[in-house]
């Protein structure tokens, strides 16, 4: 074989593996190969559950400015251009997304998925869901997004205690996931 040719063969080897090796992250973390700067027809594109996951998922300063979206018991509201349009959420899914903080917090019923931010960004929680007959639906230990927040797909329809601990501090409190319950819990007040 020509060296020019062992050379080509070489490179496209190289390549193989280096996509391959960006396939099985992908697989693990899917935010990882989302766009630098998502906007309105990246959304668009998107399956409502994976427009929630991959803009938590991103950096505070890589979330889109010229797009909002709100998440609801039900659906996303999504705002681009002056326009309002609605995706519903799987009928058995309940998005609840949580800032547990220690010195700030603000007000938030419906989480927005571009503008909320908590005081913890980056901080490594354990959460606790149990419903009402006992059964734990969420026993992990996770990093809150760089916003602050953390996130958590819940079945639909359930009355629940939350638990969340941090840096020795904890926080608990009743959640229910019904069609007129909040999307954002800012009231966790870490102590």
């Amino acid at each position: 074989m020509a060296p020019s040719a062992r050379a080509r063969v070489s490179v496209v080897l190289v390549l193989v593996t280096a996509l391959t090796g960006l396939t099985a992250c992908a697989a693990s973390a899917p935010a990882a190969s989302a766009p630098a700067r998502i906007t309105a027809s990246d959304i668009a594109a998107m399956a409502p559950v994976e427009v929630v996951d991959t803009l938590e998922a991103l950096p505070v300063d890589e979330r889109p400015s010229d797009v909002t979206v709100s998440v609801r018991p039900d659906r996303l509201v999504i705002t681009a251009d002056g326009a309002e349009t609605e995706r519903p959420l799987p009928e058995d899914l309940f998005y609840l997304s949580l800032a547990p903080y220690v010195d700030q917090t603000h007000d938030c019923f419906f989480h927005s998925l571009t503008t909320c931010l908590g005081e913890l960004g980056g901080a490594v929680l354990d959460v606790t869901v149990t419903d009402a007959s006992g059964v734990t639906l969420v026993d992990e230990t996770v990093t809150a997004a760089d916003n602050g927040f953390v996130g958590l797909w819940l079945p639909r329809g359930i009355d629940a205690t939350l638990e969340v601990a941090y840096d020795g501090a904890r926080a608990t409190t009743p959640i229910s996931t019904g069609a007129e319950d909040p999307t954002c819990l800012t009231g966790l007040h870490l102590s």
